[in-house]
């Protein structure tokens, strides 16, 4: 009698899921800004993105360059918010999953928050910035509490999402901990430009080159969004590099914003153009799992060993 052969696994339908990254420059026309992100979100949807990054505080100027209690006035509670009633709308009505960043009043604290808009409108999740930066152009402590919330990740239709905030993504802890809570793909929502002390230095390949790290160090598609145009305050101004991206797995640039050359081994172009619009990119999140499975760097982790990162100086596994 012969052994019957063992029955092939079957083959398992690709889970494919588009994203989108977008960027636009920002006036004090609250509704001119609302205006052009849904434009963006509309015409991302249309081309088939089925998540879609909107930039930082996208409803205003970037306002934290200087420091001005009446700013405060843009701040809202997320009850009966209407920006995120309208972006969650437009969700609906697209069948996408939308991040949305607002200024956030709850009580007498201020927070630097994301919701997350599902597919059918549904408000999934809200997160609070975690990493406050204070400095010349960039004083957002005047404004925002430290977020409360722990790094979170978000249910959707399509995938299973991390996101954090813009100074966030300098820390490679909060993309590390999206990771490990299950994230499929990293979004970083961001405000991001020259330098008021040195108008002549560009931050812009070091901002990305870190998120690429991220990207590959968790091998995970990893998508930035970031603000164009120049932003003049009283006693400051920036330029946003837009620059808006996204990276796939292993690191590399699959699509850049306003890119004026393709640069080798998946690398950013350091002085993208600034142009209001979006760009996209299809993953596998299957066999992105399959892959990180495959590498064995989350098996092979020691968080035994990691004791001295929960603290400021690293004193916990100091040896006397």
């Amino acid at each position: 009698m012969v052994a019957a052969a063992a029955a092939p696994l079957l083959a398992a339908q690709p889970r494919r899921v588009m994203i989108a990254a977008t960027q636009m420059a920002c006036s004090w026309d609250i509704e001119d800004n609302l205006r052009k992100a849904e434009g963006l979100v509309r015409q991302a949807a249309a081309a088939g993105a089925q998540i879609i990054l909107l930039q930082e505080l996208f409803e205003a100027p970037y306002f934290c360059q200087e420091q001005k209690a009446e700013y405060y006035r843009l701040a809202k509670p997320l009850e009966d918010n209407p920006l995120i009633q309208r972006f969650a709308k437009l969700a609906a009505e697209l069948g996408v999953v939308l991040p949305i960043s607002f200024f956030e009043r709850a009580g007498n604290a201020h927070f630097n928050a994301i919701v997350v808009a599902d597919a059918d409108g549904s408000i999934v999740g809200h997160y609070r910035k975690s990493h406050i930066p204070d400095g010349p152009g960039y004083q957002e402590k005047f404004y925002f509490n430290p977020g409360d919330t722990g790094i979170k990740v978000f249910k959707t239709r399509f995938a299973d999402i991390g996101v954090l905030i813009c100074w966030d993504q300098w820390f490679p802890e909060g993309a590390r901990c999206a990771a490990l809570q299950g994230a499929e793909v990293l979004f970083y929502p961001t405000a991001i430009g020259s330098e008021p002390p040195n108008p002549s230095y560009s931050s812009y390949p070091h901002w990305a080159r870190v998120m690429q790290g991220h990207a590959g160090a968790n091998m995970m598609p990893v998508v930035a969004s970031n603000r164009i145009g120049t932003e003049t305050f009283e006693h400051s101004h920036i330029t946003f590099y837009g620059g808006s991206f996204i990276a796939g797995p292993s690191g590399e640039i699959v699509a850049q914003a306003g890119a004026r050359s393709k640069q080798a081994n998946g690398g950013i172009d350091p002085e993208p153009e600034q142009k209001e619009g979006f760009v996209t990119a299809t993953f596998d999140l299957d066999a992105c799992r399959n892959e990180r499975a495959g590498w064995g760097m989350f098996r092979d982790r020691r968080p035994d060993l990691y004791g001295a990162i929960t603290t400021l100086d690293g004193s916990r596994n100091r040896r006397t």
